[in-house]
């Protein structure tokens, strides 16, 4: 009874997961597309793609998702906050409509060492 009752406990997470799960990738590969046309490559590398002097795997490591978005969007305040002081400072991504800057958070979330 009791292992009948663990495989259907483990196959509800299952449903609950596969979606949530799935959003999480679809958002990242819409993120994808939104580094490339804001061309982001410019100042950052992704997997050795893009300029090697700001390679995001190292520059997200340590960061939240919250900590991600405000970079995006407020980069001179948290340049001050963390004493950053690579040239170009980067602009800020205010503007970007708000389910791609989510899609851009994603991405940049899933790019985290694992």
């Amino acid at each position: 009874m009791r292992y009948g009752l663990l495989v259907l406990s483990l196959a509800g997470m299952l449903a609950i997961a596969g979606p949530a799960f799935a959003q999480k990738q679809e958002a990242a590969e819409k993120g994808m597309k939104v580094f490339a046309d804001q061309k982001c490559s410019m100042c950052h590398s992704v997997a050795g793609k893009g300029n090697p002097k700001g390679p995001l795997e190292d520059g997200v490591a340590k960061l939240s998702a919250e900590e991600i978005r405000q970079w995006l969007v407020n980069p001179q305040e948290m340049r001050e906050k963390t004493g950053a002081d690579r040239k170009p400072a980067m602009k800020s991504f205010a503007t970007v409509p708000k389910s791609d800057l989510d899609s851009l958070v994603a991405y940049l979330v899933s790019l985290k060492k694992k």
